[in-house]
């Protein structure tokens, strides 16, 4: 089994990593964050910020070859506790509770001008 680096166009990492690693059916993804996908910039905004980054999970998950469906566990890091503006998108992207993945939040420094960051697991069944 091979491990397969995983990059999209809508925001890449400023060091040499991928945006997620697959090997087999296991997705890992690197931080995720809430970067505009057309301008790469971060908006001031906490609400935009999640927005964006929320479409950036979907868009990982499905380079990786998989779902949303397929995520299993979620971590958020954020400077301020804000569990409003994650619950928004949180709960657009997963609708039914019964089918949600686990979901972490914990409180960290942060780059200048991020505001929430995030990674997940997924795991694809075969």
């Amino acid at each position: 089994m091979k491990r397969q680096a995983i990059y999209i166009s809508q925001f890449q990492h400023q060091n040499p990593i991928p945006n997620a690693a697959r090997l087999g059916s296991v997705i890992a993804s690197g931080l995720i964050r809430g970067v505009d996908p057309k301008t790469h910039e971060f908006p001031a905004d906490m609400t935009q910020q999640c927005t964006y980054m929320f479409d950036n999970i979907r868009a990982t998950v499905e380079a990786a070859g998989a779902t949303i469906d397929s995520i299993v566990k979620v971590t958020f890091w954020m400077e301020q506790m804000n569990r409003a503006s994650i619950n928004v998108e949180w709960t657009k992207m997963f609708p039914d509770e019964a089918t949600r993945p686990a979901r972490q939040i914990m409180l960290s420094p942060m780059e200048p001008h991020v505001l929430v960051q995030c990674d997940f697991l997924a795991v694809v069944s075969e």
